[in-house]
């Protein structure tokens, strides 16, 4: 993954984020929802790396929705729903909870 300072300002709004899940939750609960996020974001950018990778790789017979083309360099394979990207563009839908949920 590449640390170009392009995710500047991440930590200000998980810093926010995790403002507002504190004043609503017991802590107990709290660190499940805050260390499951993260860990989803760090496959979740580990995945969108390596299939950017692919896509550019299309035509030399690699597939970018292959599950071993990711194993292979010890990524996970996240699931298009999954998929960072797809929870931000939901993010704002109502029914949210039933996103992550799935």
């Amino acid at each position: 993954m590449s640390n170009n300072g392009a995710h500047l300002g991440f930590e200000q709004k998980l810093w926010k984020a995790a403002d507002k899940l504190r004043s609503n939750m017991d802590a107990a609960e709290y660190k499940h929802v805050v260390l499951g996020s993260i860990f989803l974001k760090y496959i979740s950018d580990s995945f969108e790396e390596r299939h950017e990778q692919l896509q550019e790789q299309v035509s030399e017979w690699a597939d970018p929705e292959e599950r071993d083309e990711y194993s292979m360099e010890n990524i996970f394979w996240v699931p298009g729903k999954a998929r960072w990207s797809y929870l931000q563009k939901n993010a704002k839908q109502p029914e949210i909870g039933k996103i992550i949920l799935t």
